[in-house]
């Protein structure tokens, strides 16, 4: 099972780490360019829900870059994507504000475990070591 997906409301969320740890990613940017050092979160900006870059990024940190930090969705965060973000390596999501975080919570309990694999768990369901 995966790690469940941290939700936050953008109208009361303060980033607890401070500036120097946390690197903003604009969604054209490559995250293979970044400098990683020292960095604790990686926050991925989604400018409209239809704009989906941030979850290849999400996937580019976890899986290439062996990235094991916060990875955080800002901006037009919707509960619709909030499933797709936990299985491409996000683990925290500030939903935009007139998002519920209790329907965000109920739909990612819906869908505890998957078949196949994803960007932190790599080995699909069926083969259990």
């Amino acid at each position: 099972m995966s790690q469940t997906l941290q939700l936050f409301s953008a109208d009361a969320f303060a980033a607890p780490e401070t500036q120097e740890q946390r690197l903003s990613l604009a969604n054209d940017a490559d995250p293979r360019d970044a400098d990683l050092s020292g960095i604790t979160v990686i926050e991925l900006n989604f400018p409209k829900f239809s704009d989906g870059r941030a979850f290849s990024q999400a996937f580019l940190l976890r899986r290439r870059l062996g990235f094991t930090g916060q990875i955080r969705a800002s901006g037009d965060v919707l509960i619709d994507q909030l499933v797709q973000m936990q299985r491409s390596g996000f683990t925290q999501a500030v939903l935009r504000a007139d998002q519920n975080l209790a329907h965000g919570q109920a739909l990612l309990a819906h869908y505890p475990t998957f078949y196949q694999g994803d960007a932190v768990h790599t080995a699909p369901h069926f083969a259990t070591a």
